[in-house]
């Protein structure tokens, strides 16, 4: 029984359920925003966010369920792939339609409850119904397409986004929806850079990324998302919410963030950037610069409130 519970823990890919935290991107800036006081703090808000977290989680799931039952054969050839419990036949393929369809069930449950109980709220509802939408273009035909593969999973992280914003009814800035595309294509492109040199012949779409266009984009990626992070903290309406200009010297945790994930990619550790939830659970260097961030805006937020 636990050695099947293992098996479909690894099919459903839970690890990888890491990329759902930007959800909360939009609560953890509004609670210290004192305009988004009521509607942020408090412990209803947090579990709101919880919840709708949990439903991208699932739809995730889903995804991932059909996606490997469609990359049968391919998988198969590639290399850490093919022992994925769909490719090695540990989960058949009937039973992972089943499942991704009971996911979906779950997922769209409590969206679809809040939007019922709150017309008001209804864009998480929708949200989400565009990115299940999304996600089944990209299954179908998209993840074929070099470059609009990785900007299509960009894209569900901004949906993300603003589904953690609708939620709560909070304000987001359109300066973070700009950095969460960027951020998530930078992962994206480092993964396809990972995936090229390790296998492939494994996926068709991988042939059509040029090696130097390749690099060219994640430096350029790289490069912008520390940019346009920095724009928001001196952004006048960033000022204005949050009192002070000092959430500007968090800028330089995001550089050194993205500059380690570049020495991932470009180092020894180059194997492990194929799976970006694994770096973000395993790499010390990452949780020390994620913890100089927290504190550092935490720091921003409350010398403003003790100066009062």
């Amino acid at each position: 029984m636990t050695a099947k519970m293992g098996i479909w823990f690894r099919a459903l890919r839970v690890t990888q359920w890491t990329k759902n935290a930007v959800v909360f991107a939009a609560w953890f800036f509004a609670v210290a925003d004192a305009s988004q006081a009521a509607t942020a703090r408090g412990v209803r808000p947090f579990l709101l966010v919880c919840l709708m977290a949990l439903s991208f989680s699932l739809v995730s799931s889903a995804f991932y369920l059909l996606n490997d039952v469609s990359d049968y054969e391919a998988d198969r050839l590639h290399p850490v792939k093919r022992r994925r419990p769909i490719a090695a036949d540990l989960i058949s393929k009937i039973d992972a339609v089943r499942a991704a369809l009971a996911l979906f069930a779950c997922g769209l449950a409590f969206p679809c409850y809040l939007a019922m109980r709150h017309p008001d709220r209804t864009t998480g509802f929708l949200v989400l119904l565009l990115y299940t939408v999304m996600q089944c273009a990209y299954s179908g035909f998209l993840k074929r397409v070099p470059y609009v593969d990785v900007a299509v999973i960009a894209a569900g992280f901004v949906l993300r986004a603003v589904a953690g914003a609708a939620v709560i009814a909070a304000r987001i800035s359109p300066w973070l929806l700009v950095c969460a595309f960027l951020l998530s294509l930078f992962l994206a492109l480092c993964k396809r850079r990972h995936e090229r040199i390790l296998a492939a012949e494994s996926r068709a779409v991988l042939k059509g990324y040029h090696p130097v266009v390749l690099d060219g984009l994640i430096l350029l990626a790289a490069v912008t998302t520390v940019a346009v992070y920095g724009c928001y903290t001196l952004a006048a309406d960033t000022v204005a919410r949050f009192g002070t200009r000092g959430l500007v010297f968090t800028t330089v945790f995001v550089a050194l963030g993205v500059g380690r994930y570049l020495q991932l990619v470009y180092g020894r550790k180059a194997g492990d950037v194929g799976r970006p939830e694994r770096v973000l659970l395993t790499d010390w260097i990452l949780w020390l610069i994620l913890t100089g961030y927290a504190l550092t805006a935490l720091g921003a937020v409350l010398a403003v409130r003790w100066g009062r």
